[in-house]
């Protein structure tokens, strides 16, 4: 049988740059503050744009590149936590833009680990059901989900989306995953949903719509996870970290990749990071960094890469793919 490789990749960034010294304007903080404590510079933020827009436009990019036309497609995931409305899902959304109307089409909601989790839930998928190409979406819009009075999240987040084509091809695409949750610990991080408000409930139970995030947690965990995905995914291939080309992290937090640079005795130059630039944009981050590696001529046919990442659930996971 074919093995599933990724054919082409895309992002897309909404126009607004949003800096810290913008941040400062709305809570009490600064650019050395937030640089300090993140690696954060800056991020973009949607004026409007939702998340089946940026999708659809990091979509029509990737599709470009691999040579695939929307009606090509078999199946089309959406990672994502910030969907335009429940119903109809993103995926659905974006397969009207592309005119996919032949491809099965859903979301999963794995936070920042989703685009990891969508990888190889499409590779499954295309083997279990003899499907030629698959369209993975990693999508947020977050800054309608941020408090933007809360100087501890509002810092963090940012804007974008990343998709990558995948197709059939006789060369080693995806080799391994390593897929984990920790739902006990969910309440580390949450944004909530429909009010429990009907006449017939025994109280009303009112949620919080925003991010609310225990960092403190948040780190200890993605800092043992990122560890144990990448000794989880790579157990049993026959492939050390020295083959490895590059490290494409879930883009969260510098002081997350610094600390697991040196558990790992690694150069932090093995990490390839954007966050200075994006921010965290959650199922987005790691087809945001894959793109602009892809755009800068970082990598090439051959390479291997490991992508790994953490998020809300709490969840975690990695992939080793080659190029």
């Amino acid at each position: 049988m074919s093995n599933i490789k990724i054919g082409g990749v895309g992002a897309y960034l909404p126009p607004l740059v949003v800096t810290n010294n913008k941040i400062s304007e709305l809570v009490p903080t600064n650019d050395e503050w937030i640089l300090e404590r993140t690696g954060i510079k800056e991020r973009r933020i949607s004026e409007g744009e939702n998340t089946s827009d940026i999708a659809t436009k990091a979509s029509k990019l990737a599709l470009e590149r691999a040579g695939v036309k929307g009606e090509d497609l078999d199946l089309i995931i959406v990672a994502t936590i910030t969907p335009d409305m429940f119903i109809p899902s993103v995926a659905c959304l974006v397969q009207s833009e592309l005119k996919a109307d032949n491809a099965a089409a859903f979301d999963i909601s794995v936070a920042c680990s989703g685009f990891v989790y969508a990888l190889e839930t499409a590779k499954a998928l295309m083997k279990s059901l003899d499907y030629k190409n698959a369209l993975i979406i990693g999508a947020e819009t977050l800054s309608k989900v941020v408090d933007w009075t809360d100087r501890s999240t509002c810092i963090l987040f940012g804007d974008g989306g990343g998709a990558a084509v995948l197709v059939r091809d006789e060369k080693q695409g995806i080799i391994n995953s390593y897929l984990k949750s920790e739902g006990k610990k969910g309440d580390a991080l949450t944004i909530g949903a429909v009010d429990f408000n009907t006449p017939f409930a025994s109280e009303k139970n009112i949620k919080n719509k925003n991010i609310v995030m225990n960092g403190r947690e948040v780190f200890k965990f993605a800092t043992s996870a990122i560890v144990r995905a990448i000794d989880g995914v790579l157990e049993g291939t026959g492939i050390s970290l020295d083959e490895i080309k590059y490290i494409v992290p879930h883009q969260a937090n510098m002081r997350i990749i610094d600390y697991v640079a040196r558990k790992l005795e690694l150069d932090i130059d093995k990490f390839y990071l954007n966050l200075d630039t994006t921010g965290n944009t959650s199922s987005a981050s790691v087809p945001i960094a894959l793109n602009e590696m892809y755009e800068k001529n970082l990598i090439k046919e051959g390479d291997k890469l490991l992508l790994v990442a953490f998020g809300g659930g709490l969840s975690y996971g990695a992939t080793i793919i080659e190029w």
